[in-house]
């Protein structure tokens, strides 16, 4: 990269060079990077399409695009995502937020009321505890995690978010939870089955913790565990919600039975895959 590169250049250069090591968002990403690079959104990129850069911007890049090319996930390399229109830093101590996990933010939304006492277990980046949160600002939020490290970008989040006052970080695991009592409990817990590590993608298998991700030997154990406490730590007429993976609604609905919740339901995600399974502790 010595001679002279344009923004159009260097985006079209990088996207053809993602596309050959089969990263699917080839031109995203390669707009999303050159964008923070060079301090600009990516209509700015387009606005300035015949901009030059300098030697400092071109060796910035360069770093960048040699990560993206490692298959480090974009997130990552800039330090933070976007979830629920909110932004959140980011780290290889805690999971990427998706864009699947907002539809458990709608449908909790949809049960809270203004007074809620409401556990995210699992919280990572807490950006589920803070979207929450942030929508209802009478509900106080128990953002629990088993990693210290995770806590940390959770509570950097909860700060940068002005939620501090309202959302309380926990560290512990999914073999004891707390007594609340919580009207609600809210959890993206780990769902991949063990033997299915090494089909992942790169990204997620190299890269995001393996600890907030691998669910045991058939993906349940941890929707095992929040079933059957479930019933110690809701009050009565309170709400479990989780995400489940793709395949996994039928068999966590029935734990969820299993464990004397009642009016289990389902909600599909966006691609009409079903997403979330939502069920209530005993009146």
């Amino acid at each position: 990269m010595t001679e002279c590169w344009t923004v159009l250049k260097i985006l079209q250069w990088t996207a053809d060079y993602f596309a050959s090591k089969e990263i699917d968002s080839a031109r995203l990403d390669a707009e999303l990077l050159l964008a923070a690079t060079l301090d600009l959104d990516r209509v700015g990129l387009y606005v300035n399409f015949e901009q030059p850069l300098n030697a400092a911007e071109l060796a910035a890049f360069r770093e960048r695009v040699q990560r993206r090319a490692q298959r480090e996930p974009v997130q990552y390399i800039l330090g933070e995502t976007e979830f629920w229109s909110l932004t959140f830093n980011v780290g290889p101590d805690v999971l990427v937020p998706r864009a699947d996990t907002e539809v458990l933010v709608e449908e909790a939304l949809l049960r809270i009321e203004d007074s809620s006492r409401v556990f995210d277990v699992g919280t990572g980046s807490g950006a589920i505890a803070i979207a929450l949160a942030h929508e209802k600002p009478e509900i106080l939020v128990t953002a629990l995690d088993c990693s210290e490290p995770a806590l940390a970008i959770a509570r950097g989040n909860i700060q940068r978010h002005g939620v501090a006052d309202r959302v309380t970080c926990l560290i512990g695991d999914l073999a004891s939870l707390p007594t609340g009592p919580f009207e609600m409990i809210v959890s993206n817990p780990p769902y991949i089955p063990s033997g299915d590590w090494l089909k992942l993608m790169p990204e997620v298998r190299d890269y995001e913790p393996r600890l907030a991700l691998d669910g045991g030997d058939d993906g349940l154990e941890a929707y095992r565990q929040l079933a059957v406490q479930s019933s110690r730590v809701l009050v009565p007429g309170g709400w479990l919600l989780v995400e489940v993976g793709i395949g996994q609604a039928a068999a966590v609905s029935a734990l969820f039975k299993s464990a004397g919740l009642i009016e289990i339901g389902q909600r599909d995600d966006y691609a009409g895959i079903p997403r979330v399974v939502v069920g209530m502790a005993k009146l």
